[in-house]
């Protein structure tokens, strides 16, 4: 049998792609440095009954069925965005063209054509100058804490359902009274039968099947030490000061912590330059339901320490006690700002004056704070100084064997179920790797062999023959 093949991170991305090599009857190995499977998609409830998941809130009907767990998962009857633009809310996006200065602006933005160089000219060649202005490029600029001016087009990748697509599949969800997908996987297609589910018991018991299936191959609290690499071929991991010979690796981590991971290579040092956006998450509880306009409201004014808010129970009632509800507040950060460091009943009473800046009646239904999360790793941050580097670290690592995965892994902005469809697909490249290693060792063997036949001994030393050089013609 060969050598496994090393998965380094036990979250969605990692378990499918161990699930997948396995049923294709090759050995696997995942790592996990925690203390247990999932990654971000964690949850647990709080002694009132409020319901918090970390990672993706909602997850489609085909996802759900392809992990195994669609057996778990209840059907999430209604979800919609709300943008929140000088003190008034609109739907999003139909919402928006009720304002004929927003309309007028798009219109006039297709008649022209100017060079797309940066994000900012992607929104405002899509959107127009009065919507990209007041809404794009702010929201833009909040999550990932730089000038649009500085981020590439791709950024507009994960915006990209088109008009008639969205009114075709808001219409399905009215008749059909189920939350249907509308962007939420662009590898796959959108349909009335693709909707929004959640899983009993919280996100976390979505990766139970799968876990269940290759539980034999993980070992937790075992954080990859080194990825060791030979002739820019992978050859090994080390673990707990253990070498683990394997025949490819396959990375969840952050890309920009991947080059310290590599030992006999500096071929992917240039990604410690890659940059994630710090998040901070603040949850705060209020008596009442249905507080926000919808689920999500985008808020752009950026005199507001958030630029996010989610009443998730609006479309998951079983996420809150009865008659009570839990706002999430998402405020972009660096680590060590004063957002990073602020204390939890000092953010929490930021959110609350900023909340209440919009709604000033909410200050008399809250509750209290339920629990805040900080992250340094959330958003990857698409920055033109580097995107040739990300677009060729998109197609290869470059290191023979060495595969990336995941939302982190592969630095793009791409939602949990592409996520599973992508890494399915680099499995099989996996696969196909794999399986013509033997003959490239095999290769590679031969010609070290013909090389040390045709060397001379003079003296103590060897010296080696030139081969010889075939003539044309």
């Amino acid at each position: 049998m060969s050598n496994p093949i090393a998965i380094l991170g036990a979250g969605i991305a990692g378990l499918t792609a161990a699930r997948e090599l396995r049923r294709r009857g090759l050995p696997v190995i995942v790592f996990e440095a925690g203390k247990s499977i999932g990654g971000m998609a964690s949850s647990f409830k709080d002694a009132e009954g409020f319901s918090y998941d970390m990672g993706a809130h909602f997850v489609s009907n085909r996802l759900a069925e392809a992990l195994g767990a669609g057996d778990i998962c209840e059907t999430v009857k209604h979800y919609g965005e709300a943008v929140l633009l000088n003190g008034r809310s609109y739907n999003y996006p139909f919402g928006l063209m009720r304002s004929p200065r927003l309309v007028g602006s798009a219109i006039a933005a297709k008649l022209r054509r100017t060079e797309i160089a940066s994000a900012s000219d992607w929104f405002r060649q899509t959107y127009g100058d009065a919507l990209a202005q007041a809404i794009a490029i702010p929201l833009a600029e909040a999550w990932s804490g730089a000038s649009a001016e500085d981020l590439s087009p791709a950024v507009g990748d994960k915006m990209r359902a088109g008009i008639l697509k969205s009114l075709y599949l808001k219409a399905a969800a009215h008749v059909t009274n189920r939350a249907v997908c509308n962007g939420y996987s662009h590898d796959m297609p959108e349909s009335p039968s693709v909707y929004h589910v959640y899983p009993k018991g919280g996100i976390a018991k979505l990766l139970e099947p799968m876990a269940r299936e290759v539980a034999d191959s993980i070992r937790l609290e075992s954080p990859i030490e080194r990825v060791l690499v030979e002739g820019n071929r992978v050859t090994g991991v080390r673990v707990k000061g253990e070498t683990i010979p394997v025949s490819a690796v396959i990375s969840t981590a952050p890309v920009h912590v991947l080059p310290k991971l590599l030992e006999g290579t500096s071929a992917l040092d240039h990604l410690a330059a890659f940059r994630y956006r710090p998040m901070v998450f603040v949850n705060l509880r209020f008596t009442g339901r249905n507080l926000l306009p919808d689920t999500m409201l985008w808020v752009p004014d950026r005199t507001q320490p958030f630029f996010r808010l989610t009443e998730a129970p609006i479309s998951m009632p079983w996420l809150a006690p009865q008659g009570k509800t839990l706002i999430t507040f998402d405020i972009g950060c660096s680590v060590g700002d004063q957002h990073w460091t602020m204390p939890d009943d000092k953010l929490a009473e930021l959110c609350l004056d900023g909340i209440c800046r919009i709604y000033p009646h909410l200050r008399q239904a809250y509750l209290g704070p339920g629990g805040i999360v900080k992250t340094p790793i959330s958003y990857p941050v698409h920055l033109l100084a580097y995107e040739q580097e990300r677009l060729r670290f998109a197609e290869t690592t470059g290191v023979d064997g060495l595969y990336s995965i995941g939302r982190n892994g592969e630095f793009a902005h791409i939602l949990m179920e592409d996520v599973y469809w992508r890494t399915l697909k680099r499995t099989e490249q996996v696969a196909a790797y794999v399986g013509q290693l033997p003959a490239l060792v095999a290769g590679l063997r031969d010609a070290h062999s013909a090389l040390r036949k045709r060397a001379k001994p003079v003296g103590s030393k060897r010296t080696t023959e030139p081969a010889p050089i075939a003539k044309a013609g």
